[in-house]
């Protein structure tokens, strides 16, 4: 335990909270995905497939840590697995919001071109998408790295006059 608690810099006990957190995601979204391939297989090959799924997912997780590690200024590693659950979150929540919003609005597949539809609801999650990202950023704890990486990605979109 010493050494995982000094690979990801942790010093309180706390922030073991994260990488839980991680670990117990990174599990669910494997089953979720094993159970989406093989739902009518079986039990016990969606189990395995999930297993397999969730080491190739950890691999990759830990090889974009690496690649991240440099390029966001972060106090400590632990702090990483907290950005990486705020995505997670805002992704889906951003999604979450939109349904509900677009049939609000009264836009539906049924009553509008398919390729129209998908556009409108990818403009309407990423809305919010910028909204709940800074949201979930300042109730984790990392409002300071949400807030530049939401006016560098408006500046990208070509609306950086609005932040300035």
């Amino acid at each position: 335990m010493e050494n995982f608690k000094k690979r990801w810099e942790i010093t309180e006990n706390w922030q073991l909270l994260f990488p839980f957190l991680g670990v117990l995601g990174l599990g669910y979204s494997s089953y979720r995905l094993g159970y989406l391939f093989y739902d009518t297989s079986g039990l016990t090959l969606s189990i395995l497939l999930s297993i397999l799924l969730f080491f190739m997912l950890l691999k990759f997780t830990l090889f974009l840590f690496k690649k991240l590690e440099h390029k966001w200024i972060l106090d400590a590693k632990w702090e990483m697995i907290r950005v990486f659950i705020v995505f997670a979150i805002t992704g889906s929540s951003s999604m979450f919001v939109g349904r509900p919003i677009i049939k609000l609005i009264g836009i539906t597949k049924e009553n509008l071109n398919p390729t129209l539809y998908w556009f409108l609801f990818i403009i309407i999650g990423l809305i919010f998408y910028q909204i709940l990202l800074v949201t979930f950023g300042w109730l984790f704890g990392q409002f300071k790295f949400f807030w530049n990486f939401e006016k560098k990605m408006l500046r990208r979109f070509g609306l950086g006059r609005f932040i300035d």
